[in-house]
């Protein structure tokens, strides 16, 4: 799958020399946790452009519908942002872009008009970097350096389907996918073995059958010049595993050649549900063997003891339902299949309650039914049409649950600048899906009353605040006082321990925090928010700021 020319070799070279290495984590420093993990979502084509010159690719030139073609943001762009600290400034400790495998050439036309595969959701050879996100050494840079920053690199991952039919894009074989019929959700069966929309095939996961490779694609290979090199690999990759060369096990392995060229620490998988949930344990299991296998041949680079990871997108899956989702007729444990933490498809209607109704019951959850598991919490996403403030009217409050409540948190890019998720013209799930607005956090402008600026600052101080303490989002939460609100979150294990305590709706001013029996007389507790630091007398904390919120911890 990857062949590095003599050039290629040497700048990766410099990358892996270049800059301080990120030892690994010695005893005594905070840990980093998957159950309080800040994760930053982008979609790869929308969020910053490094390379104007990849922005056309394979003649995909046709006007497409409005937010629906390529907009030419690419791995370069994303690097850019790692090194200005963008993501260092928010407390983001992983990073999840969408795929950026090769996209169908093709444009397909749709309700809303002429559509691209910008998005990276519709594959056309899962061993190539599409040119219009970028190369083998852009993907390499971007990894390292993230990992030297101690940001996590989450790959979004497809195994589902393959991108559709065009002129261009042939559809697969037979034996590889099916093209009818069309999922109705009305039990286990009609939602895996079926296609997500028209057009869509659906690769058969299902099946133990060996087949051959698409034509297609064996051809393409030979044009490229790595035909022999990509059949040798599956050759040795089917003799290892032992694994029939059915379609999903060739997706595993190309899958999982990203985990064993780069260190990328772990997978978003899409369409979680559409597959049969003994493949994610597939998937995991030679996942777990290629990050070991970088692991030993990059022992200067790792950056600690963590296993790989995997978070399902198991579409409407709820924090409620605990570790079970039900189809209806079977009720499926995807935790049970290697999954660390599911996307929580119920934490934008919970955001609607209280703080503490929210907390409380999440923290109960996590430490009760899911302990040992997790779940992402997010306010909106690429996909969701109904995210919790669609209209950016409480962009302060959003930052403030999300990013305090328990669970690992998924900051969906523009969620901290207000960016807009009504785009006039862009019809369904296009109008989620704009070009990151640099352009208003560069005019400092106002969205609603609130400026971009401002909220940036306000999501940057509470992300700091969660990567710094793993009790933020791992921790047991326990109420303090009702009014004003204020809470402790602790985390314990053998070999760490973290209390926080946190005040919200306070006073402006000076306020008195009481800490008694969390902190002791004489402790020097620093306030994330304001940037003071205080020493504990009397059993309390006393704040003097200009905000009405207080971050407390060591």
């Amino acid at each position: 799958m990857f062949r590095f020319s003599a050039a290629l070799y040497l700048l990766l070279l410099l990358f892996s020399c270049s800059g301080p290495k990120k030892a690994q984590q010695s005893a005594g420093t905070t840990p980093f946790l998957w159950e309080n993990a800040n994760m930053y979502f982008l979609l790869t084509d929308r969020f910053n452009n490094g390379n104007p010159a990849n922005d056309v690719n394979f003649g995909r030139t046709a006007q497409a519908a409005k937010l629906r073609g390529f907009m030419g943001g690419d791995i370069k762009g994303i690097t850019q942002k790692i090194e200005d600290g963008y993501f260092d400034k928010l407390g983001i400790t992983a990073l999840w872009f969408t795929p950026v495998v090769e996209q169908i050439h093709d444009k397909v036309d749709e309700g809303t008009g002429a559509t691209y595969g910008f998005h990276g959701y519709w594959a056309k050879d899962w061993t190539r970097l599409d040119p219009n996100f970028g190369t083998e050494a852009d993907l390499a840079e971007l990894v390292d350096k993230a990992h030297r920053r101690g940001i996590r690199i989450v790959l979004d991952v497809v195994i589902n389907h393959t991108g559709p039919a065009t002129e261009q894009d042939p559809v697969w074989p037979a034996d590889w996918v099916r093209t009818g019929p069309q999922c109705t959700y009305k039990g286990y069966e009609s939602t895996i073995e079926c296609t997500l929309v028209k057009n869509l095939p659906d690769i058969k996961t299902e099946s133990n059958n060996p087949v051959q490779l698409p034509p297609a694609l064996l051809e393409k290979w030979k044009k490229e010049g790595r035909l022999d090199q990509e059949l040798a690999e599956l050759d040795a990759f089917f003799q290892r595993t032992g694994y029939p060369r059915a379609p999903r096990f060739y997706i595993i392995k190309w899958l999982t050649d990203y985990v064993r060229q780069y260190g990328v620490d772990g997978y978003r998988c899409d369409t979680a549900k559409h597959v049969e949930e003994t493949v994610w344990a597939e998937l995991l299991k030679e996942a777990q063997i290629a990050f070991a296998d970088w692991k030993k041949t990059h022992p200067d680079q790792v950056l600690d003891n963590n296993k790989f990871y995997m978070v399902g997108e198991v579409y409407n899956y709820n924090i409620s339902a605990g570790r079970l989702f039900d189809f209806g007729d079977r009720k499926v444990d995807f935790y049970n299949q290697g999954f660390n933490q599911l996307i929580n498809f119920e934490f934008k209607g919970d955001a609607q309650n209280t703080h503490e109704a929210t907390f409380s019951k999440y923290s109960g959850l996590l430490h009760g039914q899911l302990a040992g598991k997790g779940v992402l919490n997010y306010i909106s996403s690429h996909d969701d049409g109904g995210p919790f403030d669609k209209e950016r009217m409480k962009p302060i409050e959003s930052g403030t649950k999300l990013l305090l409540c328990p669970g690992a948190a998924q900051v969906y890019y523009g969620d901290e600048t207000a960016r807009s998720l009504i785009i006039p013209g862009a019809g369904g799930d296009a109008t989620l899906r704009s070009f990151m607005n640099w352009d208003e956090l560069a005019d400092n402008s106002t969205r609603n009353g609130h400026r971009v600026a401002d909220v940036l600052t306000h999501w940057q101080k509470l992300g700091r605040f969660r990567k710094a303490h793993p009790a933020v989002g791992a921790g047991v939460h326990t109420m303090l006082s009702a009014s004003p609100y204020v809470f402790k979150r602790a985390y314990r294990s053998r070999k760490f321990t973290d209390t926080v305590v946190v005040g919200l709706d306070l006073p402006k001013g000076k306020k008195e925090i009481n800490v008694q029996g969390v902190f002791a007389n004489g402790a020097a507790l620093q306030d994330y928010y304001s940037g003071q630091t205080v020493t504990v007398a009397g059993g309390k904390a006393v704040v003097d700021s200009a905000f009405d919120i207080v971050l407390l911890g060591k």
